[in-house]
């Protein structure tokens, strides 16, 4: 049984991802920072579907715990296979009153951390000559986002990231991508304003918000055996938002 370590995996995308990668017979390590709860409901559910997996918290800033996580999936679940960084923060403030302390915390949170994970992961999985490493980043990193600076440009450090780390791990037969989701209906979208909810669905060609499961198939496919000729890509998943 091959192991997955999804960060973020308490709620929202990272729930998602969790459930369909269990489904398809990998043994998910559901990690979290503070969500202790809705983890421990995340796990539940897949094992009650007859899936495996175990929570782990860490806080993914920090390098010594990186290290430790990783260390510890290992042991109890087995080699990682597939790491999925999806764990991160989001702060809406105008570019001109944006505090640097708050632009650091969600460059560490959303971009170090999936470096320090991929860090800690490349000379594992170069000696097993496989992996996948899937990075989901966000429209934000290739439009923009008003009033979200630090986030779009901590998305958009996702997209080199995974275009380095690809280039890199490809002699190694490991796969890098990174996905840009739109936007999704989650906890973190649900407080948007009508007035703009209704600007942003005109601007979407299928004219609807994506769902967590929409994402999560994109997961399920880069992380298959069918994906493994695929690397160094960014795929959207928007509805069209982002056609190119």
């Amino acid at each position: 049984m091959k192991t997955a370590l999804v960060t973020g995996a308490a709620r929202g995308i990272g729930r998602s991802i969790a459930k369909i990668l269990a489904a398809d017979g990998f043994s998910v390590a559901v990690h979290y920072n503070s969500s202790v709860d809705a983890a421990n409901e995340t796990v539940t559910a897949i094992n009650a579907a007859g899936g495996m997996a175990s929570a782990f918290q860490a806080d993914l800033t920090d390098e010594n715990q990186v290290n430790a996580l990783v260390k510890d999936v290992t042991d109890k679940l087995g080699p990682i296979h597939t790491l999925v960084c999806n764990a991160g923060i989001m702060y809406s403030q105008l570019l001109s009153f944006t505090k640097l302390e708050d632009w650091r915390k969600v460059m560490a949170s959303n971009l170090d951390s999936a470096f320090l994970l991929t860090k800690a992961l490349s000379r594992l999985m170069v000696r097993r000559k496989e992996g996948r490493i899937i990075y989901i980043s966000s429209d934000a990193a290739l439009l923009g986002d008003l009033m979200r600076c630090a986030y779009s440009a901590s998305k958009s450090g996702l997209l080199g990231l995974a275009r380095t780390a690809a280039r890199e791990l490809a002699p190694s037969g490991i796969a890098v991508n990174a996905i840009t989701p739109g936007i999704i209906e989650t906890d973190m979208t649900a407080d948007i304003p009508e007035t703009r909810k209704v600007k942003q669905l005109a601007a979407i060609p299928m004219g609807r918000f994506g769902s967590p499961e929409e994402v999560a198939g994109i997961v399920r496919f880069l992380a298959s055996e069918d994906a493994g000729w695929i690397t160094g890509q960014t795929i959207s998943v928007d509805g069209g938002l982002c056609m190119r």
